[in-house]
């Protein structure tokens, strides 16, 4: 069967909390943008599994720029665009109920603030005033960000994919890339199951799948997936603003986190320690148990809290907890936007916004210090800290 060939500026693999923010950027820019997916609506892979948290919390300076971004977006969406995205501003908290978390924490601060992160260190007492149900004792302290975050990853995904279309962008559901071809080391075309289109630019957004797309122009990205599970409870009345985060490890967990969204229901997540490789999204017996013990220790009011449902979810991972982004060295045209290790949605508008200015030759000092740091070249050797 042949195809009739369209010609795009730029063609986006991946309609995700990645590829639908990206393709609003592009078109806003003025590209002429198509986004190919596989699944049949926006946001049906890695987005629809999130749990909502954005924040600017991070470790990572480049980190930290994007999301300083994102939560500026995500913030004054309803306002500029009369969406309602579930946005609310009740902040993120890293506790400490041992020295070792106190010490990292307090240490982080330093580069947190210089880079113009509003965040504290609140003792005990200050702690306990703003989250009043944290189990008081052997309590250290912990970090508070109020500027950090949540919202709905699928009003949100939804919002971008609406403007986006609004401003001219294509989208293609169930459809599948099967081949990517190249002329003289650039990018000339993307071959599918339904169509063959034309391009200049190719942004590889698509998640879990971001390395079996590379493949298909011979270049390697170091981006395995990673299960993680997270559950969501009943709807209580409101009590709790911030994001709370534990940092301590755990026998089956590297850490733990959970806050109450604007519907009353409280949405909780590990991080699995060791790591789940694969692409499975089965849910699992260890999981509840396990996560419930560690909350209710340091929240014993959640204890009487009903669980209406778990899920799994895939975290698209890098060796050093830090995203793959820029032009690949090999092939041009072939720009990366991969391994956002479960972060993609906070990371999302901001890195969108990046990489219209990369396709635009028009980056800013800060954008090539961000695009050094995340370089698809650099060694991965510097851990995050906060991944």
């Amino acid at each position: 069967m042949t195809f009739s060939r369209q010609t795009y500026d730029v063609i986006i693999i991946g309609a995700g909390s990645i590829g639908a923010p990206t393709a609003f950027s592009m078109s806003k820019a003025g590209f002429k943008t198509l986004v190919i997916d596989k699944f049949h609506s926006v946001g049906q892979g890695s987005s629809k599994r999130a749990i909502g948290g954005v924040r600017a919390t991070h470790s990572d300076p480049a980190k930290i720029n994007l999301c300083l971004r994102s939560l500026e977006i995500f913030s004054t969406w309803k306002e500029t665009y009369g969406t309602d995205i579930d946005w609310c501003k009740g902040g993120y908290s890293f506790i400490a109920y041992r020295q070792e978390e106190e010490r990292a924490l307090k240490n982080l601060l330093l580069v947190q603030k210089k880079l113009g992160l509003n965040i504290e260190w609140l003792d005990p007492h200050q702690l306990l005033n703003v989250i009043p149900d944290l189990n008081p004792s052997n309590l250290l302290g912990g970090t508070f960000s109020p500027d950090d975050g949540s919202a709905s990853p699928l009003l949100a995904t939804h919002a971008f994919y609406t403007e986006a279309c609004a401003l001219g962008a294509e989208f293609h559901f169930g459809e599948t890339v099967q081949r990517i071809e190249t002329h003289k080391g650039k990018i000339a075309s993307v071959h599918t199951d339904k169509g063959d289109y034309s391009c200049a630019v190719v942004i590889n957004a698509a998640g879990p799948w971001a390395k079996q797309i590379g493949e298909l122009v011979s270049v390697d990205i170091p981006v395995e997936p990673d299960s993680h599970e997270a559950a969501i409870t009943e709807s209580v009345a409101h009590f709790l603003n911030p994001m709370i985060v534990d940092i301590r490890p755990s026998p089956g967990s590297s850490n733990f986190y959970f806050y109450q969204n604007r519907s009353g229901q409280i949405i909780f997540c590990i991080t699995p320690s060791p790591n789940i490789w694969g692409f499975s999204v089965e849910e699992t017996s260890e999981f509840l148990p396990m996560v419930a013990r560690r909350m209710i220790e340091i929240m014993p009011r959640l204890q009487n809290i009903r669980v209406r449902r778990t899920w799994r979810g895939l975290y698209p991972m890098t060796p050093d907890g830090n995203p793959i982004v820029g032009w690949s060295p090999t092939v041009s045209g072939f720009l990366l936007a991969a391994g956002t290790c479960g972060q993609g949605f906070m990371l999302g508008p901001g890195l969108g916004e990046l990489l219209t200015r990369a396709v635009l030759d028009t980056t800013t000092a800060t954008d090539v210090k961000t695009l050094q740091s995340l370089s698809p070249e650099r060694e991965f050797s510097n851990l995050e800290m906060l991944r």
